[in-house]
C-alpha cells in the first residue's frame, strides 16, 4: 500500500490562478494553495495586466515557493488568463483557484486519491457499466463566505458520502440549478483540455465549458467536504453598482440556455423538459436584472427574451419543473414586463430598507 500511495503522489499537479487587481486577498489565496499536504503541484499565477501592484506581489509570492510561477499578460479576462495557464501547465492533473477565494490543505490530496483509486466508487451503488470509463473530473464540495468570513447560505448542496454521477444525471442537476458548473471544485485530467478551452470573452464560461466536457468526461466523481471557499466580494462582476449597470452574465446565461437546447435535443432528448425548464428560468432571471431603463423598443436582447416568453406559454403553465412562483412570475412578465418589473424593484427596495433599520 505504501509503494502504491508514493506512486501516486507523483501525479502533478498544476494549480492555475487567473489574477487581477487582487492585492488585498492574492496572498491568502496563494498560501492556502502552498499548504495543501499533496506535495506535488505547481502553482501558476496568470496575471491578467494588473494596475494595482498585483504583478509585483505575484513575483514576490513566487520568490517565496519554488512550486509557484508567474506569468505576465494583457488583460483578457479570466477566461483568457486559465486559457494561458492551460498551455502553459506540466501536470496531469490541473485544477482551478480565484484569487479571491482560498481552499482546504487536504483538497487536492482528497481529489487525486478519488481520481486514482476509486475506492467511493467501488463502495457505491452505480452500476458497473458506468464505471468502466475512466474517471476524468473529480468535484469537491465548496460553501460561501462573506468578506468577513462568515459563513452564507450553501448555493451547492453536498452530497452526504462520495459518488458518481453519470454525465446524463450531472446535467439534470445543472438544468435544475442544483448542480455546481465551477471548474474551481473541479480537478480535471488534462487530457480533456485537448480539445476545448475555456470560450473568451463572455461570463458563464464554465457552465459553458463543463456542459461542453460531459459526453467525454461520462461522469463526475463528487466528494462531500467542503473544501473551497468561495469569497462573495461586493464588486462581483454579477452585482450592480448602480441602478443602471448591468452585467453582460445575465445576458451570456441566455444565451448558454439556448445552446444547451439544442445539445440536449440532439444528445439528451429525455431531458427535454428539463432544458425547457432552463431557458424559461434563465430569462426570468435576465428580466429580473435588467434595469428598467433598457426595457425597450430599442433593446433587441431584451424584445427577443420578451418574444421567447410569449411563444413559450404553454410550456410555463405545463413544465412539471418550474415551482407555481416561477410560472406566476414568467406569466406576469408575458403580460406586462416593465410594470412587473417596476413593482418587483419597489418590493426589493423595500426589503432592503426594513432590513437596514
Amino acid at each position: 500500500m505504501e509503494v502504491y500511495v508514493k506512486a501516486r503522489m507523483n501525479k502533478k499537479v498544476s494549480v492555475i490562478v487567473p489574477v487581477y487587481n487582487s492585492i488585498d486577498c492574492l496572498e491568502r489565496c496563494v498560501k492556502s494553495i502552498c499548504r495543501q499536504t499533496y506535495g506535488n503541484l505547481e502553482i501558476l499565477l496568470v496575471d491578467d495586466g494588473s494596475t494595482d501592484g498585483t504583478d509585483k506581489l505575484c513575483e514576490k509570492l513566487a520568490s517565496q515557493d519554488s512550486r509557484i510561477r508567474t506569468y505576465h499578460k494583457k488583460n483578457g479576462g479570466a477566461s483568457s488568463a486559465r486559457n494561458v495557464g492551460i498551455r502553459l501547465a506540466s501536470g496531469e492533473y490541473l485544477g482551478f483557484v480565484d484569487s479571491d477565494d482560498y481552499i482546504e490543505p487536504d483538497m487536492y490530496e482528497l481529489m487525486v486519491s478519488a481520481m486514482e483509486t476509486q475506492t467511493e466508487l467501488r463502495d457505491s451503488t452505480v452500476p458497473s457499466a458506468a464505471l468502466q470509463k475512466e474517471i476524468s473530473v473529480v468535484q469537491i464540495s465548496r460553501d460561501e463566505v462573506d468578506e468577513e468570513g462568515n459563513r452564507l447560505p450553501d448555493v451547492c448542496v453536498p452530497p452526504e458520502k462520495a459518488e458518481f454521477c453519470k454525465a446524463e444525471d450531472f446535467l439534470k442537476e445543472l438544468l435544475m440549478h442544483r448542480g455546481d458548473c465551477s471548474f474551481c471544485t473541479k480537478l480535471v485530467k488534462r487530457g480533456l483540455f485537448e480539445k476545448h478551452r475555456f470560450p473568451e470573452g463572455v461570463l458563464n464560461e464554465d457552465f459553458s465549458l463543463l456542459v461542453e466536457m460531459l459526453p467525454e468526461a461520462g461522469g463526475i466523481t463528487i466528494l462531500p467536504k467542503q473544501c473551497y471557499h468561495v469569497v462573495c466580494r461586493m464588486e462581483s462582476t454579477t452585482r450592480k453598482k448602480t441602478q443602471d449597470s448591468f452585467s453582460r452574465v445575465f445576458l451570456d446565461i441566455v444565451d448558454n440556455a439556448d445552446k444547451i437546447q439544442l445539445l440536449v435535443d440532439k444528445d439528451y432528448p429525455e431531458l427535454h423538459g428539463y432544458a425547457v425548464r432552463f431557458n424559461l428560468y434563465q430569462r426570468l432571471d435576465y428580466l429580473l436584472h435588467v434595469p428598467i431603463s433598457q426595457m425597450g423598443k430599442d433593446n433587441a436582447f431584451y424584445n427577443r427574451v420578451k418574444a421567447y416568453l410569449r411563444g413559450h406559454v404553454w410550456d410555463t403553465l405545463c413544465n412539471p419543473y418550474l415551482t407555481r412562483k416561477n410560472k406566476i412570475y414568467l406569466l406576469l412578465f408575458t403580460a406586462a414586463p416593465r410594470t412587473v418589473r417596476k413593482v418587483h424593484a419597489w418590493k426589493m427596495t423595500m426589503q432592503r430598507d426594513k432590513g437596514s433599520k
